[in-house]
């Protein structure tokens, strides 16, 4: 087991299908998600009286919100009952909620679509506790940086294609989104059905008695992740990545309307970009840190998304005079190649950043708590998700360009990744001592 690699997981019953159910259903939610902003945003359409630039920020919170309220309930279920099957719950809810969105679109109901969006958050928070917990109970600990790599990668993986597939959907068919209803239905069918293969996994605490006051158990949850002091930091700083990546991937369909003077095809070029920046990032974890659960690498990290993000903004400050429609286009007008680059990069060294802070909360959680440990980390992504978005909305009332909240996100970073490292000195120590390191060790 310990001479093999992270793709070997793939051929293997305790992994693949797990993977393939959340690959499918991060696919699912980026469909939704993409299209549902996409038509918002380049037809113009108002919700609540809101604009489109306004709707994309809320649409992330509204997604997250869910995670605050009801993640002390989710871990709970994840530690008192068996994972396979409450994953195939969720999925069959994931049915059913894309049953909603599909009436919703084809009527142009775009509150009834927010709503939807919610409810996804909901599915999504349910799913989240069982997702992590199950792998430190299938994998070994030497096992647990590749199978995240893998998750993480692939997640962004699917993230790629929801993206592509949810343009491409509302392009082809602008007025009434058939062809995206019939990608949101069909997937989350073939999401259940893979989710039918994941093998038995015993509860940790089946005895544990069930809470039903959020409030009461969040501060519970968040006492079992405090509880260890790298836990805890570990969190923080995972809950850092989650506020960076939505802050930035939130902007970038206005950014390529306002700034790069581009459309719907251009905006899913970016996200494509960031995510496989993620991708790549992900994957180098498992050969970067030799197999171990390696702290050393946050920091430089920390170092790539800054100075690739205020490069981003030397890139490009204002808007460009030429527009462009296609992605050739796009590609071969001077300076695009040096956007793309840094957006890959930004993405590449977030994929480093985060994959070992997930792992050592994994490796290091007490096995009875892991999933409520696992629910108060997605307690606090949803606060630093939510705060974005509001952060967002007020630079924008601000008059803050794009570009120049780019700069103000990377500025960020740096001053949360000083914070971090004085909490938590380790991480430069080891830092120091994996760059000494051989890189065939």
């Amino acid at each position: 087991m310990s001479n093999s690699n992270q793709f070997s997981l793939l051929t293997e019953r305790r992994f693949a299908p797990f993977f393939a159910t959340q690959f499918l259903g991060a696919f699912n939610d980026n469909v939704f998600r993409n299209g549902l902003i996409i038509v918002i945003t380049f037809q113009g359409i108002k919700v609540f009286g809101l604009d489109p630039g306004q709707l994309a920020n809320i649409a992330g919170a509204l997604f997250m919100l869910p995670y605050f309220l009801f993640s002390a309930n989710a871990g709970q279920l994840a530690d008192k009952y068996e994972k396979s099957r409450l994953m195939r719950s969720v999925k069959v809810i994931e049915i059913c909620l894309m049953t909603l969105a599909v009436f919703a679109f084809i009527k142009h109901m775009y509150a009834v679509l927010f709503l939807v969006l919610f409810l996804m958050g909901c599915q999504s928070t349910l799913f989240g506790p069982v997702k992590y917990a199950y792998l430190p109970q299938k994998l070994a600990t030497e096992e647990l940086i590749g199978g995240n790599a893998l998750v993480e990668s692939g997640t962004y993986i699917a993230i790629i294609f929801g993206l592509i597939v949810g343009g491409l959907s509302v392009a082809i068919d602008p007025t009434n989104q058939y062809v995206l209803s019939a990608c949101l239905l069909s997937t989350a069918v073939l999401g259940y059905l893979s989710s039918r293969a994941i093998p038995n996994t015993p509860a940790v605490a089946p005895e544990l008695v069930l809470g039903w006051n959020s409030w009461k158990e969040t501060q519970r949850i968040v006492g079992f992740a405090r509880a260890d002091r790298r836990i805890f930091i570990s969190i923080l700083g995972i809950s850092w990545f989650w506020f960076f990546g939505s802050a930035m991937t939130l902007q970038v369909p206005a950014y390529t309307l306002t700034i790069l003077n581009g459309n719907e095809e251009v905006t899913t070029v970016l996200l494509v970009a960031f995510a496989i920046g993620i991708g790549i990032g992900s994957l180098l974890c498992e050969r970067l840190s030799g197999r171990r659960i390696e702290i050393g690498l946050v920091p430089l990290g920390s170092l790539g998304i800054t100075l690739f993000t205020i490069d981003l903004w030397l890139a490009q400050p204002t808007i460009h005079p030429t527009a462009v429609s296609t992605t050739a286009e796009f590609v071969t007008r001077p300076g695009s190649i040096r956007i793309l680059l840094d957006i890959i990069l930004i993405g590449a060294f977030a994929g480093i950043y985060s994959v070992p802070l997930y792992a050592l909360v994994q490796a290091n959680a007490t096995r009875e708590h892991l999933s409520r440990v696992i629910a108060a980390n997605n307690i606090f992504n949803s606060l630093f998700v939510v705060s974005a978005a509001m952060i967002a909305l007020i630079l924008l009332a601000m008059d803050m360009s794009v570009p120049q909240m780019f700069l103000t996100f990377g500025t960020l970073n740096a001053v949360v990744a000083i914070c971090i490292y004085s909490a938590m000195p380790s991480f430069l120590v080891q830092s120091q001592k994996w760059l000494k390191r051989p890189f065939n060790n």
